[in-house]
């Protein structure tokens, strides 16, 4: 099983901001067990929708000079809180904010709203490093485009 659970980037804002949404869907199979005849998305998942959110903002943000390119790691959750679940039908409206950028760091603040009701807050810690994988990078890159797919984006998907 795969967890890409980001569906699409609305907006972006390079070195300050994005948006993007996840549908949370019936289909989706952690909804199956995760509660039976009551479903709801696991809060970390929010968070882990958040997190590549937040990762695409850090690397489409970085020097368009590095190559090969760093890429995001999440390597820490805090003051992560739970307003509301998601449920199969609701539309996660993710935002990922760049709050404070460190040598090979970064602090994003990130949130999801459901129907303009808070969901999920929360802040993530992520290093920048090198990764020497092509396949890693051409990963990437096609999901980042898949996900801004409707968006011109004025900066070069690497």
């Amino acid at each position: 099983m795969r967890y890409i659970l980001l569906d699409r980037i609305t907006f972006v804002q390079p070195g300050e901001l994005a948006k993007g949404i996840k549908c949370v869907s019936l289909t989706d199979e952690i909804l199956h067990d995760h509660f039976p005849d009551h479903p709801l998305l696991p809060g970390v998942l929010s968070i882990e929708a958040a997190a590549q959110l937040a990762g695409f903002l850090l690397e489409i943000s970085s020097p368009e000079t590095e190559d090969p390119p760093k890429r995001s790691l999440l390597v820490q959750i805090d003051k992560a809180k739970f307003h509301r679940p998601a449920r199969p039908g609701d539309t996660l409206e993710l935002f990922a904010q760049l709050k404070q950028g460190m040598d090979g760091a970064a602090r994003v603040d990130v949130g999801a709203d459901i129907a303009g009701e808070k969901s999920m807050r929360g802040s993530l810690t992520f290093m920048l490093r090198e990764i020497p994988s092509e396949r890693v990078h051409a990963q990437r890159r096609y999901l980042y485009e898949l996900w801004t797919r409707d968006l011109d984006l004025k900066v070069k998907i690497r």
